[in-house]
């Protein structure tokens, strides 16, 4: 199983990136679809997460800035991040993840943002 995660770059303190996920249509139905991210030398953290039925939730360090959205039709997974910092800087991951039999986790590959300061 391939995800596909695209839309990372540089870019300066305060712009703006757009992260897309695609995913195969078989592993997305009740699955939650989210982004992750590891920076150097720390673990991988939650981004955000879109449940099946559209519940986002987001992490703690994300205050307000990102913004993530799913389309069930395309199979993708979106994140629109404004507001970049230099401490977002990382390898971001696109992950799905089914909780209901047959359970499974798939991984991205991951794509890279640089924020400058």
């Amino acid at each position: 199983v391939q995800l596909q995660a695209s839309g990372g770059g540089l870019v300066q303190a305060g712009g703006s990136l757009r992260l897309t996920c695609a995913a195969p249509g078989s592993i997305t139905s009740a699955a939650d679809m989210a982004w992750y991210r590891q920076a150097a030398g720390k673990q991988r953290e939650l981004v955000a997460s879109v449940s099946s039925g559209g519940t986002t939730r987001y992490g703690d360090s994300i205050e307000g800035r990102f913004t993530a959205s799913r389309d069930n039709r395309k199979n993708e997974l979106y994140l629109q991040m404004n507001g970049l910092r230099p401490d977002d800087t990382a390898i971001y991951y696109c992950n799905v993840k089914r909780r209901v039999t047959p359970t499974y986790s798939y991984w991205g590959q991951g794509t890279l943002v640089t924020v400058s300061s």
